[in-house]
């Protein structure tokens, strides 16, 4: 079974772009640390229909059941990286679900 657990986000205007991508680099780094953790991918709104609700970026991690990304949030590499990183956000949504099957 895969989970995906998707983050929506838009980081507070005062947070330098330097600092976002700082950020996005220890998000995604995260992917080395936590072994429950199988995939990350993130990306910036591009959508034309402007109902995106000021989210602007979107993070999404995959794990193989919802104990995987229980574990990912206890784990002490994800704890330090929240504290850090949720502080930055003025409007954050998170999401789990899982996939229908391809065909």
């Amino acid at each position: 079974m895969v989970v995906k657990h998707v983050l929506l986000a838009k980081f507070k205007e005062e947070v330098a772009a330097e600092r976002v991508e700082e950020l996005i680099r220890g998000y995604a780094n995260l992917v080395s640390v936590v072994p429950s953790m199988k995939a990350f991918h993130w990306g910036r709104d591009v959508s034309i229909e402007n109902l995106h609700q000021g989210f602007t970026h979107v993070f999404e991690s995959t794990f193989d059941s919802t104990q995987a990304i229980a574990d990912y949030i206890s784990h002490p590499a994800h704890v330090d990286f929240a504290n850090i990183f949720l502080p930055a956000l003025d409007k954050v949504l998170v999401v789990d679900f899982q996939p229908t099957p391809g065909n």
